[in-house]
């Protein structure tokens, strides 16, 4: 049976997340694929996202962007890690190699470190990048790109525009300047509205709009800690950190799986990111986004989120001041858009099986 590694950066759960969709669809038109995931990545996301039956090779093959909470990047740290990286790059490059020999995949699939796609290359195993954004793009638009060494740059650039495809997931970075790129729609899971079940579920009134609030997993970013309980929605959020309000319920407390449920919130409040503005636009959920101002992939994300689904920007000031009655209100009163249809799932399985099969 062929055989996929797929290795993905562990900066947050998104790279996973975007990937995910794609290989689960894969191993439906390609029977007994053999997957294996290379990332330091929580084993339990892992097995949350991926089909059963993948091996997990737990470890780095990048450095991890260093962040204080979802918003702000903590980029004069991140630089030293990943100058460490690369003034060991050839040893990186060597175990690298040694794995792949090892396990003799049939094709590599990165989203989006770029040191797999090097060893791939360099021992004749198909390399494609799949991604909405590379990290050569995201350092040399960074608030410290003048203190990037040119040389990581220009590995990076080389890497990424070797590899046999680079597949861009719509909503990406612009990334012209990749000769081997290849377009395709949005990634997503969607799912079908269960509101009226999941507000029965949580005992919320069934004229109470219900707003999912997604800021990914980082502790001690907890909004709801300094607002005052509402009327106008019910939150719903991933852990309460055992605290009780009426006017919000938390996934982990009823033992809830969010991906079964995105197509069940009225909005989304959330910061701008890959994984985030595709499940809403693909569940037609409007949006109220944080800015983040210091991240480059924003605007590309933005631009494309108005086009698609009601949006509404709202200041970290409001946002820890629990402004919200405005843009929720303007939200609610614009209704939900028709889902957009996430077809990069299926346009990436056809640049990918034939070079599985081959």
């Amino acid at each position: 049976m062929p055989h996929l590694l797929l290795a993905v950066s562990a900066h947050g759960y998104g790279h996973l997340a975007q990937s995910a969709p794609v290989i689960e669809a894969l191993t439906q038109r390609i029977p007994g694929l053999q997957v294996t995931l290379q990332g330091d990545i929580d084993p339990a996301f892992a097995r949350h996202r991926l089909p059963a039956g993948f091996t997990h090779l737990q470890e780095a093959t990048d450095p991890v962007l260093l962040m204080d909470g979802p918003l702000i990047t903590r980029w004069a740290e991140s630089l030293v890690e990943y100058n460490r990286f690369e003034a060991e790059y050839d040893r990186h490059l060597e175990r690298q190699m040694d794995s792949l020999r090892r396990l003799a995949p049939d094709l590599v699939l990165s989203d989006i470190p770029w040191l797999p796609l090097d060893a791939a290359r360099r021992l004749g195993i198909p390399a494609v990048g799949l991604c909405s954004l590379s990290w050569y793009d995201i350092l040399r638009e960074c608030p410290v790109r003048a203190q990037v060494p040119t040389a990581l740059l220009e590995r990076m650039r080389r890497i990424y525009g070797a590899a046999d495809l680079f597949i861009r997931p719509a909503p990406a970075m612009p990334m012209d300047w990749l000769p081997n790129a290849r377009d395709v729609g949005p990634i997503a899971h969607c799912r079908p509205d269960q509101s009226a079940k999941l507000r029965e579920h949580l005992g919320v009134p069934a004229d109470r709009p219900l707003a999912l609030m997604q800021f990914g997993g980082f502790a001690g970013f907890d909004p709801l800690t300094a607002w005052p309980e509402q009327d106008q929605v019910h939150w719903v959020v991933r852990d309460l950190g055992g605290r009780a309000r009426g006017d919000a319920s938390s996934l982990s407390d009823h033992r809830l799986d969010l991906l079964d449920l995105l197509g069940s919130f009225d909005l989304m409040l959330t910061k701008p990111g890959y994984g985030s503005y595709t499940e809403a636009a693909c569940n037609g959920v409007p949006v109220i986004h944080v800015p983040r101002p210091d991240w480059p992939e924003e605007p590309a994300l933005n631009r494309w989120i108005r086009r698609q689904v009601p949006t509404r920007e709202l200041s970290l000031a409001d946002l820890k001041a629990g402004r919200l009655a405005a843009p929720i209100a303007e939200l609610l009163a614009a209704g939900r858009p028709a889902p957009v249809e996430p077809s990069g799932i299926t346009a990436s399985v056809e640049l990918l099986e034939p070079l599985l099969r081959d």
